[in-house]
């Protein structure tokens, strides 16, 4: 797909030239030349766009300008950039419902795409004073803290950071270093079905590491949920904090 458009691009054949001295940014001309052509399908969902240089040469513009019409691209949602891996054209948002029985896999499979979780560590580590209070906890007990990363058809799109009582549930670290699924670890611990007593959503920047687990530019805002989930008896399961790709997801919250 690259190679077609740097072959259409040839000449600017693939578009009008750009009109220099009339008033018109540079950089705006090009954003719009490759918004043409996403849109008109010559770039499909997931493509990947050339490289700066390669824009560069089509375009006969120096690297800053073809950088300014990326930017532009990406803030308004049609293209994503992944460090170190270039710049793709954007796929279509994906739905995630947010309720009071959320599981991500069962979720993902209504939609005929293809969950995965990835642990990213597992560790015993003191509860702090919003994490214990949540749980029931005194503070600085011992908690079992599962950081796990969500993909979607092999593309991440969460970071989930989640906090179990080491006392009620001393082997889940091992389950899950096993199997990443939460819910088949919390099953096999006696607990075959939980729900959220609360959700909280917030927006953000990511911190440099999240940016690069979620193959995001550091600009572009994360969405946030921090939910509290509780037995049928009402007893404290498990604070999880969740960071999405906001490019890829959009939280849909359900009563």
């Amino acid at each position: 797909m690259v190679e077609n458009l740097m072959n259409n691009g040839a000449g600017h054949s693939a578009g009008a030239p750009l009109a220099r001295g009339q008033g018109v940014a540079l950089w705006r001309q090009i954003a719009g030349s490759l918004e043409r052509e996403i849109s008109g399908g010559g770039l499909a969902p997931g493509a990947r766009l050339p490289t700066e240089a390669e824009l560069s040469a089509r375009f006969g513009v120096n690297r800053h300008t073809v950088r300014r019409a990326m930017e532009e691209l990406e803030t308004r949602g049609l293209v994503r950039v992944e460090q170190g891996r270039g710049s793709f054209v954007a796929e279509d948002v994906l739905d995630y419902p947010v309720g009071p029985r959320t599981r991500f896999s069962e979720t993902i499979r209504r939609q005929n795409r293809e969950p995965q979780g990835r642990l990213i560590r597992v560790e015993e580590v003191p509860a702090e004073a919003s994490i214990a209070e949540q749980l029931r906890l005194r503070r600085g007990r011992p908690v079992i803290m599962a950081e796990r990363l969500s993909l979607v058809d092999g593309r991440p799109v969460a970071i989930g950071t989640h906090w179990f009582s080491a006392a009620r549930f001393p082997t889940i670290a091992a389950l899950l270093s096993e199997d990443s699924s939460i819910t088949r670890a919390l099953a096999k611990l006696g607990v075959p079905d939980f729900q959220r007593q609360a959700t909280r959503i917030t927006a953000r920047l990511p911190t440099p590491e999240e940016a690069v687990l979620l193959e995001q530019s550091r600009n572009r805002p994360v969405l946030v949920t921090e939910a509290l989930n509780v037995d049928p008896q009402g007893n404290p399961v498990e604070v999880s904090f969740g960071c999405y790709a906001s490019g890829r997801v959009q939280i849909v919250a359900e009563s």
